[in-house]
């Protein structure tokens, strides 16, 4: 076997619920994985003190009037602080980095994973949006320049976990599993009356505002089939959403054989950030171990696609393709902002999404700049309703 080599990791979003467990990963395993750099948007207080812990050897802040704080802070420290968007790009490039992780969460995250695989850089993507957004584009970015785009969602990981050896061909189909949130089995009625509060609650994740209300809504399941589908090239009517309270078994893959693999696990992001950060290896670890004998009852059933339209709105412009999955996306961005900041009501969520779908013009973006420029015509036009 193989030495395991060390790799010099870039932190994109280091702030977030997922880049705080990527730093914890990266701590356990000195010998492995070395962080070079640390990047946030506007988090300073949060960022310096990742920096003081951790020591990366660059620290980037998009935000200029966080960038001044943060430098001031570790004018004392062994660390080189960059600003703005470009930088984030920037430190892609750097000989210094033999590998990206991005968890900007939204579509911010698009233009930087792009210019990682444009650099030749394996991604590991912890950002639905990203290949949501702009899957054609980075899936043939990554092919052309013979890097690898690994999944940091936990659904994904296990995807991929069950192909790996397996012959492409040989895939049935994705089964992609969903806890169906704080509402499974609620009626069209109960949702007429749903807080801030109650949305907020999940019930086996902790994760930020933005993705827990997509996971109450179905829109994160909606975005992961999606995302399953260019990170393994699968017809999207060849992914099957799975209502698994349990959160235990994370995915399944079905084989042409009527054989059926699946991963599971303990709900914990850390043993997906661990597997896309170290892989082709199989690391030890301290994560919790799942014991069946606490699992008596593993259970599934079909989401309620009528009481949940945000899933199949994610499949409706998936099959229109082209800049359609960019406006949805960009008009669930604006609605679950609006909803947090309690202008609309949850059950306005989906109804916001399907009207953007409906009075969009097709077209099919080239590039990042065409995309980032649909995502923010879009949310202009919405910012006006």
């Amino acid at each position: 076997m193989s030495e395991q080599p060390k790799r010099r990791i870039a932190l994109l979003g280091s702030t977030g619920s997922m880049g705080t467990q990527s730093l914890e990963v990266i701590a356990q395993h000195p010998d492995l994985l070395q962080l070079e750099v640390i990047a946030a948007n506007s988090s300073a207080d949060l960022l310096i003190q990742q920096a003081r812990q951790y020591k990366p050897n660059i620290v980037v802040v998009v935000q200029e009037t966080a960038f001044n704080v943060v430098k001031a802070a570790l004018a004392d420290e062994d660390v080189k602080v960059f600003c703005g968007e470009q930088s984030l790009c920037d430190v892609c490039e750097m000989e210094c980095v033999d590998m990206v992780l991005s968890c900007i969460v939204g579509v911010a995250g698009l233009r930087p994973a792009y210019h990682a695989l444009e650099c030749g850089k394996p991604l590991a993507l912890a950002n639905k949006e990203t290949l949501v957004v702009a899957g054609e584009l980075m899936t043939k970015t990554a092919r052309e320049m013979n890097t690898c785009i690994l999944p940091v969602d936990s659904e994904h990981s296990a995807i991929f976990q069950c192909i790996v050896g397996e012959r492409h061909e040989t895939i049935e189909k994705i089964l992609i599993t969903a806890s169906g949130g704080p509402f499974r089995g609620w009626t069209r009625e109960q949702l007429e009356k749903v807080t801030l509060a109650q949305a907020l609650k999940h019930p086996n994740w902790s994760m930020g505002p933005k993705v827990t209300i997509d996971s109450s809504t179905l829109m994160n399941k909606g975005l992961e089939v999606i995302e399953a589908k260019w990170l393994f090239d699968m017809p999207i009517d060849k992914i099957e959403p799975i209502v698994h309270p349990q959160s235990i078994v994370h995915s399944m893959v079905q084989f042409t054989d009527g054989s059926i693999k699946a991963q599971l696990g303990v709900p914990t992001m850390m043993l997906p950030i661990q597997y896309a950060l170290t892989y082709p290896f199989r690391t030890e670890s301290n994560f919790p171990r799942l014991n069946f004998a606490d699992y008596p009852n593993l259970t599934f059933e079909k989401p309620d696609r009528e009481v949940f339209p945000c899933l199949d709105l994610a499949f409706r412009a998936s099959r229109q393709g082209g800049n359609m999955p960019c406006v949805m996306n960009a008009a669930n961005e604006v609605a679950v902002k609006l909803f947090l900041q309690e202008k609309i009501r949850y059950v306005d969520i989906p109804q916001f999404i399907a009207n953007a779908l409906d009075k969009a013009t097709f077209c099919t973006p080239q590039s990042v700049d065409e995309y980032l420029a649909i995502d923010s015509e879009t949310r202009a036009t919405l910012a006006t309703k």
